[in-house]
């Protein structure tokens, strides 16, 4: 047999044996192991980002300075304007810390409308598969939770009012993109982008590793799709 044979019967027969290892299980243990991995990675997530430094001593989600005041940090600082920009960094990510455990009970609903379908297209997806379902029923939710959290905290900051009042101007002649034009705003979308890339990692986790999990129901699930 050629490799370009072997190959292809490879691609053949490799999803098979993936849709097998799901079918091999009960409907309702497949979900049921699915459920409790969404609602570990959840929890880890928001356990890790929502505690003091989660986020500003966190490399991997720490939110920086909008680009706009990125871009004028130097300057910023020649203007003897370091200190300001430095509390507002933190006073960025100690918002995305307040507002993240805001999100527990949002993704618990969305744990509890997943459907069987959905269940079975997340069990056979990619790695992050059971994130990307989170994003898309949750996103929308998440940001009008977070938004009022992030703003009570960012207010505090004396950069970030002025930096709303000159992008809010800037973005209406598209010198700053409309997405970063309110540092509340900025933060939202950045916190729930490190909340995202945390379940995604606890995700990552749990599929490559079914076995090392405590969970029972875990192990027999995931580790199904490996067999």
């Amino acid at each position: 047999m050629t490799t370009r044979h072997t190959l292809a019967l490879l691609l053949l027969v490799l999803p098979l044996a993936v849709f097998a290892g799901v079918d091999a299980i009960a409907p309702k243990d497949s979900v049921a192991g699915l459920k409790t991995a969404l609602n570990q990675g959840a929890d880890r997530a928001v356990a890790q980002l929502g505690a003091v430094d989660g986020f500003l001593k966190n490399p991997k989600v720490k939110i920086p300075l909008p680009p706009a005041l990125k871009k004028a940090d130097k300057m910023l600082r020649m203007a003897g304007m370091g200190r300001q920009a430095d509390d507002l960094v933190v006073a960025m990510n100690r918002a995305a810390e307040a507002a993240v455990p805001e999100a527990k009970v949002l993704l618990v609903d969305a744990v509890k409308q997943m459907s069987l379908d959905d269940a079975r297209q997340i069990l056979t997806g990619g790695d992050d598969a059971a994130t990307q379902y989170f994003r898309k029923v949750s996103y929308d939710k998440l940001q009008q939770r977070f938004l009022p959290v992030v703003k009570q905290k960012t207010d505090q900051a004396q950069l970030a009012k002025q930096y709303n009042e000159l992008a809010g101007q800037a973005a209406q002649f598209g010198l700053v993109e409309a997405k970063d034009a309110n540092v509340e705003g900025y933060v939202t979308r950045k916190a729930l982008d490190g909340l995202f890339l945390m379940i995604a990692d606890e995700e990552r986790a749990i599929r490559r590793n079914p076995l090392g999990q405590s969970s029972k129901i875990l192990q027999s699930v995931f580790g199904a799709l490996g067999r």
